[in-house]
């Protein structure tokens, strides 16, 4: 037995056992050191915060190894930029949800602009007869072209296509009505 611990003692006492321990030591530091450096650029992209990166970083040098750990449980489960994608992903879908409208007879999705539904065929809103664009049919002037909706366009003065010229009265009666609508 005494032996063991004599073999032991001088392994112990060589220089080269020395060296070994001093590399050792080393080269924990350095991976302590890479453990902080790690901790601050992994916080820097998952944090918003500024205070709490450097609380992160602080932790981790201070207590060496545990400090890290515990960052790492700690830490927000997604990058920042992974989150804003995220977010401009969900207001692209819904904006694109604002757009589609249901049709009020067989309830498919169809959009803002359509005036009849492609699938039913169901007339979902009358163009206008000034600016072709779709009216609503709650609504009583045209937002677009300030055409009052309730007057019908004149028959009796058409062109040879079979479209109606607007005369200078009427075109006139239209804004005048127009602009007292506005007035309320």
């Amino acid at each position: 037995m005494e032996n063991t611990f004599e073999t032991i003692r001088q392994i112990l006492s060589s220089p080269l056992w020395g060296i070994a321990w001093k590399v050792f030591l080393v080269s924990l530091g350095v991976l302590w050191l890479a453990l902080v450096f790690w901790t601050l650029k992994d916080a820097r992209r998952r944090i918003d915060d500024v205070l709490i990166v450097i609380v992160s970083v602080a932790t981790s040098l201070v207590f060496p190894f545990i400090g890290t750990l515990v960052y790492m449980m700690l830490r927000p489960s997604e990058y920042l930029i992974d989150a804003r994608e995220r977010e401009l992903e969900m207001l692209a879908v819904e904006q694109e949800l604002i757009a589609l409208r249901i049709c009020p007879n067989c309830h498919e999705p169809v959009r803002e602009e359509y005036v009849a539904c492609p699938k039913c065929r169901r007339p979902l809103r009358e163009p206008c007869v000034q600016c072709g664009r779709p009216l609503e049919y709650w609504w009583k002037l045209c937002p677009y072209c300030g055409h009052d909706v309730a007057v019908k366009p004149d028959t009796s003065l058409t062109s040879s296509a079979g479209r109606t010229r607007p005369t200078a009265s009427s075109s006139d009666a239209a804004v005048s009505e127009s602009t007292q609508l506005l007035q309320f």
